[in-house]
């Protein structure tokens, strides 16, 4: 072929392949969420927002960070999995500037063992697990103050660290890791302090497991989350209002109960 003709016909074949590109699909909502019992209660939400014109894709992580961090590069449009807390820690360590969209339900944070059967029985030297992110690491150490097991200079202090332990009468041991580990370890440690969409997905139930549990007006929130430039897209809208719905809250109530509370 002769060169001079290769440009043109190069530029017209990239041309045509661009108009034949298939267009993004706009009815389309990806959302990330953990499994128990965020991606449950997506599913509920499906066929609701088919009715609105709206085609959910609900895309399952086992840990807290993924979901943020695919949100924030663009690679999914909302995600629900994490309360307030933990989403102003994410913001104020990534520099990021996610946002919330609605609350939708609360689980309970509990304290859980297989070696003993109530707070009491943890013996001095207790070994005992937390989760290691700011906001959950903070929540545990609250119930246990709550718990009278330890105390805190401030319990009204959403960030509280080890640091801020006052009183330890049992010299308890802690250790903090990730928390999607917490359940693997239980039958390794003398106490361990679960976040409830772990805990259910392990098999524990919360509201007879557990040795300590949050009471029903904890402020940790689960909320559906987006980026300031999407929040008020549509799409994301009817997702806010469909999972405010009476067959959202009905199911939570009847599928749960008690572990997870609606927040609506």
């Amino acid at each position: 072929m002769n060169k001079l003709f290769a440009f043109p016909l190069v530029a017209a074949v990239l041309a045509l392949s661009a108009c034949a590109k298939p267009a993004a699909d706009e009815s389309k909502l990806v959302v990330a969420a953990t499994a128990v019992p965020h991606a449950e209660i997506l599913q509920v939400v499906k066929p609701l927002l088919e009715k609105e014109g709206v085609k959910l894709d609900v895309r399952v992580f086992n840990d807290y960070v993924q979901p943020n961090d695919q949100l924030v590069q663009k690679q999914v449009d909302a995600n629900y999995f994490q309360t307030e807390p933990y989403l102003k820690a994410y913001n104020a360590d990534r520099k990021t500037d996610l946002v919330t969209v609605t609350g939708v339900h609360i689980e309970p944070f509990g304290a859980y063992s297989r070696r003993f059967k109530s707070l009491a029985e943890l013996p001095n030297g207790a070994d005992v697990v937390i989760p290691n992110d700011p906001s959950n690491n903070s929540r545990a150490l609250i119930l246990l103050d709550k718990a009278g097991v330890i105390k805190l200079k401030d319990p009204s202090n959403a960030l509280s660290t080890q640091r801020d332990i006052t009183e330890n009468p049992k010299q308890l041991k802690f250790r903090e890791l990730d928390s999607a580990m917490l359940p693997r370890v239980l039958d390794q440690v003398d106490l361990a302090l679960i976040n409830t969409n772990y805990a259910l997905d392990a098999g524990l139930n919360p509201t007879k497991d557990a040795l300590a549990i949050e009471s029903s007006d904890s402020p940790y929130v689960n909320f559906l989350v987006a980026r300031p430039d999407n929040k008020d897209d549509a799409r994301v809208q009817k997702l806010a209002k469909a999972l405010n719905s009476p067959e959202v809250k009905a199911f939570i109530e009847q599928k749960y109960k008690g572990a997870v509370l609606p927040a609506f």
